[in-house]
């Protein structure tokens, strides 16, 4: 298989980690017999510098003539002050928009060499395996209007919370499919006490929920559920919100299972998938190859599942992780007090030999 695959380091510590997961996805097809073609863009502060726009034309079109889109991390305290269309988030936004990405799939996983990183009671993280089911390109980010007006020292600001039922309905029938692939429970996550988008959300959540009789649904206000997460995330299975519930509960799950840097994320839903890690660009850490790519490779490994439909690529590289775990390797952000670490490149170099021998061996034995 042919896989055509634009990639976006950005900003921060973006380049390192895209840069190994590329080390990896290198291991994959070589190892596996596919061919890569890559494409390298700019998008974010980089962007800016370069071109004075956060998602320059030739960057959409790149990505857009891809199957695949992996992202490192956009954001620059350098550009805090600009207007809202050129600061580096400003160009992340519409690119979920120009792939039509509308289901953001975030996974949160406490793999068993790590249990002892979450903060959270050992008995209680062990276990926790989540999938996060965020909307993507509606509510208060996209709502119109949205300005702040008025003189200063009087202004004011609106924001718009913003959904219609295709909205709710498309990325509700994500979720329940998904669940169909794990242990089959979905967990919608509103504010319907308060909120007449919520209310919304839930009924036609509940409408579409009939449709998928095997998937146990339960519904639970965004506050309950962020207490939930930290005193049983064992417990759940996929969680279904908006977006900016799902954005803050994602962190959340971010650091129940020890690092933002662990966790890898897809949006998909349009003709390109868009893969990143959840983490930010980072800038006080950019640079001194200390960063934890593990968010980046993961990613590698959803693309594979999701885009090419390359399950036991996708397994290859998700077991070099926990094989990578397992045996010791830790960045800083993952070791105890005076535990020894590792940089980035050797992180990432682990993982792609794991994939090369495991490859090999796959090889060796169809042969």
């Amino acid at each position: 298989m042919e896989l055509r695959v634009t990639c976006l380091p950005g900003d921060g510590i973006g380049p390192e980690v895209t840069s190994q997961a590329i080390c990896v996805l290198e291991e994959v097809v070589d190892g596996f017999g596919h061919d890569l073609e890559l494409d390298e863009k700019e998008i974010g502060g980089v962007a800016l510098e370069k071109f004075g726009n956060p998602l320059p034309d030739a960057t959409i079109q790149a990505c857009l003539n891809s199957r695949a889109v992996l992202l490192g991390a956009v954001g620059s305290p350098a550009f805090d002050h600009n207007p809202r269309e050129l600061r580096p988030e400003a160009g992340l936004l519409r690119l979920r928009q120009e792939l039509g990405a509308f289901a953001n799939l975030r996974p949160a996983v406490v793999y068993p060499a790590l249990a002892g990183c979450s903060p959270l009671r050992e008995e209680i993280a062990k276990g926790t395996d989540i999938l996060i089911v965020r909307e993507l390109l509606g509510g208060l980010y996209f709502g119109q209007p949205r300005s702040i007006e008025g003189a200063p020292g009087a202004r004011e600001a609106i924001n718009t919370m913003r959904y219609g039922e295709p909205e709710i309905e498309r990325i509700a029938r994500v979720a329940f499919q998904l669940a169909r692939t794990r242990r089959r429970k979905v967990l919608s996550v509103d504010k319907a006490n308060v909120l007449e988008c919520s209310r919304l959300w839930r009924e036609v959540v509940t409408r579409v929920g009939r449709d998928f009789s095997d998937v146990q649904l339960s519904h639970m206000y965004v506050d309950s559920a962020a207490m939930s997460l930290v005193l049983k995330p064992a417990e759940f299975d996929v969680i279904l919100t908006e977006n900016m519930f799902g954005d803050i509960l994602s962190d959340e799950a971010g650091g129940i299972v020890g690092s933002l840097g662990l966790l890898a994320s897809a949006s998909v839903g349009g003709p390109v998938g868009l893969y990143e890690p959840v983490h930010g660009s980072a800038p006080d850490i950019a640079g001194k190859n200390i960063a934890n790519p593990l968010g980046a490779i993961l990613s590698v490994a959803m693309m594979l599942r999701h885009t090419f439909q390359l399950a036991k690529e996708a397994e290859c590289v998700e077991a070099g992780v926990i094989s990578t775990l397992k045996g010791g390797f830790r960045t800083r952000d993952l070791a105890r007090p005076g535990a020894r670490t590792v940089s980035t490149e050797e992180m990432g170099a682990q993982i792609a030999e794991f994939v090369r021998l495991a490859a090999n061996a796959t090889g060796q034995a169809a042969s």
